[in-house]
């Protein structure tokens, strides 16, 4: 048994009403010159959506399924949570983790990917808030690897994708018919590169070998289920910045408008890149892309994030398992198991170093 005490659940946040919506965007591009009416834009996603990320509701259903899935496997830690970009925020969450006795932190980060946004400016975030709260050395926070290819993750797409893959069948559409959409966020193709160890990866960095390993273990899934698989594609959503930088594509909208061109009548888009159904899964899939299907006169099936799946659930109390009790490491492609802690230079912050937890740096 590891000396862990604690538990914490880091994610990105959101707002809880219309009010918080701008001092929440500002918060999440702080420090990156977005132009004022970008933000403006991006709030009338939020504002359409009553205001209220879905978020934070799903962080939380999340960390009500996590604790009886510790206890049933004998882990009795405390479970709690704190956010990148709006409240409960990290550095307070730490205060409280040490105020309560704790000393030793496993952190999970609601991201199974590596790249800066994804996993080390977490660990910055939390770097810095030791740093701030006067608990540097006082305190220490580990965190558990990536989980892109854990079959936890990984299950959940499989049923998925096999469900609407049989319903366009049952429907009359056949594979020949249908194309997979896998879409992940899209990141400036600097920090992709940049992304996992140095070195590592070819161009998109473990980023992209990472999603593409993912979507191979899903495939494999489906396949063992005896559903035919249909062409694939990994594309990408929610790019913002300067449109001077390159950023990762295909965008899923115009892969769409491709793949119609080509003959496709059904679409199942598949947001392999996130673990829960936040505003840019709603706005830029449920709203946006669906709008383009309908422009194309394409039928699309949008498959569910894992979000509280049991599978989900028991995935992470696996990579807990990993660390607290030496339980066996899973994984489902050739990248992984994902080394337990991230290497030098992994993932670099390109404006600088800063203070990190978890990492050789």
């Amino acid at each position: 048994m590891s000396e862990y005490d604690a538990l914490l659940l880091v994610s990105f946040g959101g707002p809880e009403g219309p009010d918080d919506v701008m001092p929440f965007l500002e918060n999440v591009t702080r420090g990156r010159g977005i132009p004022r009416e970008r933000l403006e834009a991006v709030s009338h996603h939020y504002v359409a959506l009553g205001g209220v990320s879905p978020i934070n509701a799903q962080n939380r259903a999340l960390l009500d399924a996590l604790a009886p899935a510790l206890a049933a496997r004998g882990i009795g830690l405390p479970v709690y949570w704190g956010n990148r970009n709006w409240a409960p925020f990290v550095a307070p969450t730490l205060e409280q983790i040490h105020a309560d006795g704790r000393r030793r932190v496993l952190a999970i980060a609601t991201s199974a990917y590596a790249s800066y946004s994804g996993c080390r400016q977490y660990r910055e975030d939390l770097g810095g808030a030791l740093v701030e709260t006067g608990l540097e050395g006082r305190l220490v926070v580990d965190k558990v690897r990536h989980y892109f290819d854990h079959p936890g993750f990984i299950e959940p797409f499989v049923e998925g994708v096999a469900g609407a893959v049989t319903e366009l069948a049952t429907d009359g559409v056949p594979p020949a018919s249908t194309r997979l959409l896998f879409t992940t966020h899209s990141i400036p193709t600097a920090m992709a590169d940049a992304s996992g160890p140095p070195g590592l990866s070819g161009p998109g960095g473990a980023y992209v070998a990472q999603h593409l390993a993912a979507i191979v273990a899903v495939l494999a899934g489906v396949r063992g289920l005896g559903v035919a698989v249909p062409a694939w594609e990994l594309v990408y959503q929610s790019r913002s910045g300067s449109p001077n930088v390159p950023w990762l594509e295909p965008d899923i909208n115009d892969a769409l408008r491709g793949a119609a061109a080509a003959g496709m009548t059904a679409a199942v888009v598949v947001p392999i890149g996130f673990v829960s159904d936040h505003v840019e899964v709603v706005w830029d899939l449920d709203h946006e892309a669906r709008e383009t299907c309908d422009e194309l006169g394409v039928r699309m099936l949008r498959v569910a994030t894992p979000g509280t799946h049991p599978a989900f659930v028991e995935g992470l109390v696996d990579l807990v398992a990993e660390r607290v009790a030496g339980g066996p490491v899973e994984a489902l492609s050739a990248l992984g198991p994902w080394p337990a802690v991230c290497a030098r230079g992994c993932c670099a912050n390109t404006r600088g170093p800063l203070p990190t937890v978890a990492g050789e740096d």
